[in-house]
């Protein structure tokens, strides 16, 4: 049996993933496989919470699959599967339904969020989403989850559930789960308002450098990037108050693997269209093997299915026996 740690972590597979998504999880991803078990989902039960177009959903989990695989996650050392092809997800999901509780899942701030005024009209799915978030990773008996900032309320959820099963039917069962919250720039923000997230959402393709931009398109949209008039400054507490500044500094601090701060004193009292010209080519210089490789198996959905497929089997071979102990723990009668 393993000593190494199990990670488990999950992507949306709506499309557009950026640079957001890159540097505050999927580049920790592949250094998380260097000594850890993982496995990775592309969490398609999660996006049906909000309708998808089914040819795009079934395009999108290729192509998110295929920027995992091109950023360097290796479906040799690593298990990479979309979320509906094991069904163990959704049965665990169904029972954590009955051991969550609604207080609870009322405190979720994301839920409030994306519910905004319609809460009335929004799917049950999206409401409970955070009990399959919980399976998700309980499924597998995750020991490390790497989160943002934002997902930690989520985490906490799983820990209240893990615990509450334990207690309810006395076993020690579930492992305490730890969040990994790794880096320099886990949350990017919006190159057009540095108030608000990243987000492939947005309608401006100028708020965010997708993964698959070519280097014409991540040099102009850095250009584009708001700034405000002011220097750079000497140090991270002057950056208070100046999010684009602060977005600016944090994204080059993350790709060239260096602090805030000595990102600041390098560029300390210089205007932004300098710094932007070379952050522009450290994008480029990060980014653009991966936008390449990303071309490249688009052009091979059957090698990316592959993958998908071969993650299913292998992720179903470690969630089957964990699921049968879960059954018994319950109470459900095996014929």
């Amino acid at each position: 049996m393993s000593t190494r740690n199990r990670v488990f972590s999950g992507v949306q597979p709506t499309g557009n993933l950026h640079l957001g998504n890159y540097l505050g999880a999927i580049r920790n991803w592949v250094g998380l496989q260097e000594d850890n078990e993982c496995i990775y989902c592309a969490v398609d039960l999660h996006a049906i919470t909000v309708f998808q177009n089914p040819a795009d959903l079934r395009a999108q989990t290729r192509e998110v699959t295929a920027g995992l695989i091109a950023a360097g996650v290796d479906p040799r050392r690593s298990i990479i599967f979309n979320q509906s092809q094991v069904s163990a997800h959704a049965e665990l999901a169904w029972i954590f339904n009955c051991v969550a509780r609604m207080g609870w899942l009322n405190r979720m701030t994301q839920f409030k969020d994306k519910a905004g005024k319609n809460r009335e009209n929004v799917s049950t799915g999206l409401f409970v989403y955070p009990n399959l978030m919980a399976a998700d990773i309980l499924v597998y008996k995750a020991t490390h989850v790497p989160v943002g900032e934002d997902q930690k309320q989520h985490l906490e959820l799983t820990r209240d559930i893990a615990n509450k099963f334990n207690n309810d039917y006395g076993v020690d069962f579930f492992p305490e789960v730890t969040p990994l919250i790794l880096g320099e720039a886990t949350r990017v923000m919006s190159l057009r308002d540095g108030t608000k997230k990243m987000s492939k959402s947005d309608p401006s393709e100028y708020s965010r450098i997708a993964m698959i931009d070519d280097a014409d398109a991540i040099s102009q949209k850095i250009r584009k990037a708001k700034t405000d008039p002011l220097p750079i400054p000497e140090t991270v507490a002057e950056l208070e108050g100046r999010p684009e500044a602060a977005n600016l500094v944090g994204i080059y601090a993350a790709l060239s693997d260096k602090s805030r701060d000595a990102v600041l004193q390098e560029f300390a009292g210089r205007g932004f269209a300098d710094f932007k010209a070379r952050l522009a080519d450290l994008c480029v210089a990060k980014l653009t093997p991966i936008s390449e490789e990303m071309r490249r198996l688009a052009k091979d959905p059957g090698y990316v299915d592959g993958v998908l497929k071969d993650g299913a089997e292998r992720a179903r071979a470690i969630a089957a026996p964990i699921l049968a102990e879960i059954h018994d723990i319950v109470g459900f009668l095996r014929a």
